[in-house]
């Protein structure tokens, strides 16, 4: 019966949002000059998204945001109205991942719906390249993109399948976010502003733990923590390092909508940090010295800044074989050591390993267009070359 009432409700929302959507197209006309940031994945601006809203003159652009902090959230009756009304009168769309109002949503005549995504690279499968996936079950707002983004030329393809868009609508911009790897001065003030809250990221070596979750749907993203060792890990690097955990926003959002904790850091807290609540990782990985992760796009971001990096894939098999998939063999993703289990971590963050050959032929392949300018590249791309760049200080 729960599943029925819900079934019905979404299928309401979805008649409420076509008829509103409709209705505003006729009655407004469209704004040339309004951008509207919207994402469903994040309380304040980032990413992509803020990179772009920065870049652009305030006095050019009407600039709109809507945000909520997860999918399963709702936004309020005001907020949904004003959101409906956006949608039918902006010029420019910019979205970092899928937001399931678009699907709903006419795109009108001159209207640009465009995707930053939110993660560079090509890793795990998604939308139409996931072979065994219910067709029905894939967003139907990706069709409707006149523009996505990407890290490199040789991933185009990718996107350009996982969207179901043509190839001339996926270009090799780079990620605006990633700029700031580029920019010394930027990664200075940057660390410093980390540094202020939290002191103890300077106190010692940093070992940033942030792989992915599993499961394949929102509800059921997790990760199997007691398949890490805490304890002989503290036992062997307490003196050195200290140990960050920066969990999966979706998996993050879990736990805190759940009320959940299931481990307990406060047995050494001079050791393990939760810094999950922190949305961005990319100002995180400035003050790593180790990364540990799995099958996270962060790889991608982490590869700028040619710093060790461990693969802690104990469940491989079942991962890739639970109907995911990966872009690429797992092999071309590597530029680091692989850990199975925790004797090996323990091997491999003592051995601080770097595959310079590997780490060159992964950028090259991935990050390519990632060069210091890809927040101009990509404003030139979707707004005209006459963007002037408006960038504040942090």
């Amino acid at each position: 019966m729960k599943k029925v009432m819900g079934k019905i409700k979404r299928i309401l929302h979805e008649i409420i949002v076509i008829l509103c959507n409709r209705i505003f197209i006729i009655l407004f006309p469209l704004k040339q000059n309004r951008v509207l940031f919207l994402s469903d994945n994040r309380e304040k601006l980032g990413g992509n998204l803020k990179c772009v809203y920065d870049f652009l003159p305030e006095e050019k652009y009407e600039k709109v945001v809507s945000l909520k902090a997860d999918k399963r959230l709702r936004r309020g009756m005001k907020e949904k109205i004003n959101l409906m009304k956006y949608l039918a009168t902006s010029r420019y769309i910019l979205l970092e991942d899928l937001v399931h109002v678009t699907a709903n949503m006419k795109v009108r005549k001159g209207q640009e719906l465009i995707q930053l995504w939110h993660g560079p690279g090509a890793f795990k499968k998604f939308g139409h390249s996931r072979e065994s996936t219910d067709l029905k079950r894939i967003h139907k707002g990706y069709q409707k993109y006149s523009k996505a983004i990407v890290s490199s030329e040789a991933i185009r393809t990718c996107y350009a399948e996982a969207f179901s868009i043509s190839l001339d609508k996926v270009k090799a911009t780079g990620f605006p976010r990633t700029d700031d790897f580029f920019d010394s001065s930027m990664i200075e003030k940057k660390k410093e502003k980390l540094y202020e809250s939290y002191p103890f990221l300077k106190e010692k070596k940093v070992i940033l733990f942030a792989p992915t979750y599993r499961g394949t749907q929102i509800k059921d993203a997790h990760y199997d923590l007691s398949k890490l060792d805490l304890e002989k890990i503290y036992e062997h690097f307490h003196d050195q390092y200290i140990f960050i955990f920066k969990w999966h926003p979706l998996l993050y959002m879990n736990n805190k909508l759940k009320n959940i904790q299931d481990y307990n850091i406060q047995e050494h807290p001079d050791f393990y940090y939760d810094l999950s609540s922190k949305r961005d990782i990319n100002d995180l990985l400035l003050v790593t010295d180790i990364l540990i992760t799995d099958y996270s796009s962060v790889i991608f971001d982490y590869v700028l800044l040619n710093k060790p990096v461990i693969y802690f894939t104990y469940d491989y098999e079942e991962y890739v074989n639970q109907g995911r998939g990966l872009y690429f063999p797992f092999e071309e993703y590597v530029y680091g050591s692989v850990a199975t289990n925790n004797d090996e971590l323990i091997q491999a963050i003592q051995e601080e390993k770097m595959e310079e050959e590997k780490r060159k032929i992964f950028q090259e392949k991935f990050m390519s267009a990632c060069d210091g300018n890809s927040t101009k590249k990509t404003c030139e791309w979707i707004f005209g070359e006459d963007v002037q760049k408006n960038r504040p200080n942090v």
